[in-house]
C-alpha cells in the first residue's frame, strides 16, 4: 500500500531509489508493482467479494456459511474460510445474528409503509393480497412455505414450497399468484401486504413487485395483528395438516399440503364470511370470467 506514495514522491521530485530506501522496500519490488499493480488473488477476491454482497443483498440473514454455499452454487471457488476472511473484513453478517447480540434494538424502517393498518376487508378480487412464510419440520429437515391470499375471497392464489426459506421462495409464490390470476394486467395495482421478514424486504421481492404493477405493503415488527387475516390461515393449516402426525419426508408433506390447501381449503371448507361458500364457489359468484379463468 506503500507503492503509490512513491509515485505522488517521484512526481513532485524525490528520487525512486530515495523514497524506496526511506520506507523501507526494494526499487525491484516497486517496479514490479508498477507493471501489475492489482495481482490475480486480489482481483479474484474483488470478485469474491462483489459476488457475496450481492447474495447477502438477497437475502440479508445469510451468514458467511450460507455465503459460501451460494458463491459455489453460483460456480466460485473458494474455501468456506476464505469467505469468513472476507465477510468479516466487509462486515456482511447475518441480521439474525446481529439480532441476537444486540438486546432490544429495533431493525431498520420497513422498505414499505403499511397500507392495510388492520383493515382485512377488499371489494373485489385482486384488490388485496397477504403474504407470509410458515414452516414445519420433518425427518429430512425442515419444509417452508410462502402463500399468497387473497383477502376477498379467502382463496390462497400462488404459494411456493422449498426445503430452504430464501427470498426466492417468496419471488416464486408471487410469480404464482400472478400467473393464476391471469397475468400482470390483471393484478396490476394490487396490494401485497407481508410482515418485515428479511424475504419480503429484499431487494428480488421488491422487483417483482414493481415488475408486475403491484403495491407493496408491510406492518410493524413483533406486532402478529397486523397480517393476522394471513395467520388465520396458517393456523388452519397448522392444525389441518402439519400437526396430524410426523412427516417422514419433505415430498409427503409437500403433498399433504397442495391436496389440502385445493380439494379441501377452495372446495369444501365454507366460512360464515363467504355466506357459507367455499373460495371458488364466492368468486364464481361474483367475479365469474375472472374466477374461471384462474
Amino acid at each position: 500500500m506503500m507503492y503509490p506514495l512513491v509515485l505522488d514522491l517521484a512526481a513532485t521530485g524525490v528520487p525512486v531509489a530515495v523514497a524506496c530506501r526511506v520506507l523501507g522496500f526494494t526499487k525491484q519490488g516497486f517496479y514490479k508493482w508498477c507493471t501489475k499493480p492489482i495481482s490475480d488473488r486480489d482481483l479474484e477476491e474483488a470478485h469474491l467479494i462483489n459476488a457475496a454482497y450481492d447474495v447477502h443483498t438477497d437475502d440479508p440473514e445469510f451468514g458467511h456459511r450460507f455465503i459460501a454455499d451460494e458463491l459455489h452454487a453460483c460456480g466460485y471457488e473458494a474455501s468456506e474460510r476464505r469467505v469468513w476472511r472476507l465477510c468479516s473484513q466487509q462486515e456482511l453478517f447475518s441480521l439474525t445474528i446481529k439480532r441476537a447480540r444486540k438486546h432490544g434494538k429495533k431493525p431498520g424502517p420497513p422498505v414499505c409503509d403499511d397500507l392495510v393498518e388492520r383493515d382485512f376487508s377488499a371489494s373485489g378480487i385482486n384488490e388485496l393480497w397477504l403474504t407470509d412464510i410458515t414452516e414445519h419440520h420433518t425427518s429430512e429437515g425442515k419444509l417452508y412455505m410462502c402463500a399468497v391470499k387473497d383477502v376477498f375471497s379467502n382463496r390462497i392464489v400462488g404459494y411456493a414450497i422449498d426445503s430452504r426459506m430464501k427470498s426466492r421462495l417468496a419471488v416464486a409464490a408471487i410469480d404464482d399468484a400472478v400467473a393464476r390470476r391471469g397475468g400482470p394486467r390483471a393484478v396490476a395495482g394490487c396490494v401485497v401486504h407481508s410482515d418485515r421478514g428479511s424475504q419480503f424486504r429484499s431487494r428480488k421481492f421488491q422487483q417483482v413487485l414493481r415488475h408486475y404493477g403491484l403495491v407493496g405493503s408491510m406492518g410493524r415488527v413483533g406486532a402478529a395483528g397486523d397480517n393476522a387475516a394471513m395467520e388465520s390461515f396458517f393456523a388452519v393449516l397448522q392444525k389441518n395438516v402439519l400437526d396430524r402426525g410426523r412427516w417422514d419426508t419433505r415430498a409427503r408433506l409437500r403433498t399433504a399440503i397442495v391436496h389440502w390447501v385445493e380439494r379441501t381449503y377452495h372446495r369444501k371448507r365454507r366460512p360464515r364470511r363467504l355466506d357459507k361458500l367455499t373460495p371458488v364457489e364466492y368468486e364464481l359468484v361474483h367475479h365469474k370470467p375472472v374466477a374461471l379463468a384462474a
